[in-house]
């Protein structure tokens, strides 16, 4: 169990936690180190920048003993691109970088500049969310039809980029599609430069086991977002909320050593996302409103599945909430389980 005093002595020897980065874009580290995802540090930034000072992530990831970070170069400028990749370079940290995908082919040279500085700038993968959850933005499928395509047209113009540049785009599951669906395209577009970025947690949300989720996944997986998560109930389904690691129902260990095994190059990073719990309302008729037994099903038995891990899985703990927390004392929150999470990750995950 991590103790108040682990976090505590965490937040001081964060430095020292630190491994080498991958010198191949190609090949992430082979045992590694976990970075740290933007939506992590979602309100410590707000109230850096209300402090009247920039949130810097590499800084703060850097600070608390994370050996990576998710964000992009400052610049395409070349002189800032250097000097950002020496100071990664210097804190040995892994980059990964969100670079806005082309939508049309108008778009693939505007592409090509952030894929080239990303590149200059050392990152090891790109991550794409590409979707938000299908099961409030839609209210029918024929719209949710038409952002796959788009999707799908997105990836495609980008392909021939990535593999000249050399480097992976890992598209998550971002509460869009379910791990079958996102296989079944992936595996169409046969492309070893587009593969996944696992969220350990997002698809319980469209009543997926977690580990199904990432059997499914598995041959695609380039990283992951590692979280553990709450389930409660409420009158219209269940709750869904990230909790700090070793606090939720998800077998941790028992992921990432599957990762692991299926992956040797396989890397993390932290997305602790402090807010409130997440509505995912199975008994509303809204929420079917994209699945069809042809065209997108989601079987009885895997509603009836996450039911009974929501049943079974009672918080061990009450789930996070900020709602009434000043903004002050909800960046706090937010630091003391990022804290948490690095302190287990690194004593029970070997991160």
């Amino acid at each position: 169990m991590v103790t108040r005093r682990d976090i505590l002595t965490m937040a001081g020897a964060a430095t020292a936690w630190l491994g080498s980065p991958s010198q191949s874009p190609a090949q992430p580290p082979a045992r590694t180190r976990m970075g740290g995802a933007p939506t992590a540090f979602v309100l410590r930034a707000a109230a850096t920048r209300r402090g009247g000072k920039t949130f810097d992530i590499v800084e703060h990831c850097h600070g608390i003993g994370l050996g990576g970070v998710e964000t992009n170069p400052p610049s395409t400028d070349p002189e800032g691109i250097k000097q950002f990749r020496a100071r990664l370079e210097a804190y040995q940290m892994f980059l990964v970088c969100s670079p806005r995908l082309p939508r049309q082919e108008s778009d693939v040279p505007a592409f090509e500049t952030q894929v080239k500085a990303c590149k200059d700038a050392g990152a090891v993968a790109f991550h794409a969310a590409m979707t938000g959850r299908r099961y409030e933005d839609f209210d029918s499928l024929e719209p949710f039809k038409r952002l796959f395509e788009q999707c799908r047209k997105s990836v495609e113009l980008a392909e021939p980029v990535l593999r000249k540049y050399r480097l992976r785009l890992a598209i998550e599951n971002h509460k869009g599609w379910r791990s079958p669906e996102q296989a079944a395209w992936i595996e169409r577009l046969s492309s070893e430069w587009v593969g996944v970025c696992l969220d350990f947690g997002n698809n319980v949300s469209l009543c997926e086991d977690p580990m199904d989720t990432a059997r499914t996944l598995a041959p695609y997986i380039v990283y992951a977002h590692i979280k553990d998560m709450g389930l409660e109930d409420y009158e219209d389904g269940f709750l869904l909320s990230e909790v700090p690691m070793g606090k939720g129902f998800l077998d941790l260990k028992g992921m990432v050593q599957f990762l692991r095994e299926k992956n040797p190059g396989v890397f993390f990073e932290l997305e602790m996302i402090t807010r409130e719990p997440l509505k995912v309302p199975v008994f509303t008729p809204k929420y079917w409103a994209t699945f069809d037994d042809q065209y997108s099903p989601l079987p009885g038995r895997d509603l009836a599945k996450v039911l009974n891990l929501v049943r079974k899985n009672h918080p061990k703990s009450p789930l996070p909430r900020i709602a009434g927390l000043s903004p002050d004392d909800q960046a706090k929150a937010e630091d003391e389980y990022n804290l948490a999470c690095v302190a287990y990750a690194r004593k029970n995950l070997d991160m």
